[in-house]
């Protein structure tokens, strides 16, 4: 097994493992690079048919493209698509920067998906290499009653033994993409021929490395057209993965904060 059979097979056990323990249980659908691969993986684990819904907490203001791809694939991979929706911006902790406070609606968004459904288990595709709060996360990571997640008090994780307790109001964060990297992920897009919305290929010198809100996402400086040429430019790059997020470049704390409070 090279590199990449060793992370799908990794990904696949925990996907599985997931849905053995955890019921009703959801996959958060984000649209992006990393959501997409998950979504593969869960076909691959359940033999080309996600066993559970997926979940898209909408903040009504992603790109067009974005929307599109959500409907074409909906439809072309017979998933049960769970949508909801963020509320207002001014409903959010007033002491966040801008971006963080724009951020915060998806946090607020999917817990209330997560109470409406009374979701025991939520997956979803960060990885520890994406922002140093990320890090410190666990595969199989409790969260409270009130969604918060306790950074101090985590279970254990020795010889792939994951933890779930069912304490009433404490539901799973499951990450089956942890230990991926980013070049990993497009190493691993490219092999399999995986589909993902467009904006992540340059255009007049410009492309999307990650993609969030309209609002706060911005293109960085770009001639990679290709997968090929993606891969080559990441071989080489110091930039942050994160650098066209508003949020990242904001005070230091408000990404821990919204990370306690909920957010992934």
């Amino acid at each position: 097994m090279d590199h990449l059979d060793q992370l799908e097979a990794q990904s696949v056990f925990i996907l599985r493992e997931a849905y053995r323990k955890l019921k009703p249980l959801a996959m958060l659908w984000s649209l992006g690079k990393d959501s997409n691969v998950m979504l593969w993986l869960a076909r691959k684990a359940f033999l080309g048919r996600v066993p559970f819904p997926v979940m898209h907490v909408d903040t009504e203001k992603k790109f067009p493209e974005m929307y599109k791809f959500r409907d074409e694939y909906t439809e072309k991979w017979n998933l049960d698509l769970l949508l909801g929706y963020c509320p207002p911006v001014e409903e959010m902790d007033p002491t966040l920067p801008p971006a963080a406070r724009s951020a915060a609606r998806k946090t607020a968004g999917l817990a209330a998906m997560i109470e409406k459904h009374k979701l025991q288990g939520v997956i979803a595709g960060i990885r520890r290499d994406e922002q140093g709060t990320r890090a410190k996360e666990r595969v199989f990571s409790p969260r409270g009653a009130s969604h918060k997640w306790d950074i101090r008090n985590q279970p254990p994780e020795f010889w792939d033994q994951y933890a779930t307790p069912h304490e009433d109001g404490v539901h799973i964060r499951v990450h089956p993409l942890l230990a991926w990297r980013e070049i990993d992920i497009w190493r691993y897009i490219e092999r399999e021929g995986i589909p993902i919305v467009d904006l992540y290929f340059s255009k007049n010198g410009k492309r999307y490395r990650s993609l969030g809100d309209q609002d706060i996402t911005s293109p960085i400086d770009s001639e990679a057209s290709t997968l090929a040429e993606i891969i080559t430019e990441l071989e080489t790059t110091r930039t942050s993965e994160r650098a066209g997020r508003a949020m990242d470049h904001e005070s230091e704390d408000a990404f821990e904060r919204l990370r306690v409070a909920g957010y992934l």
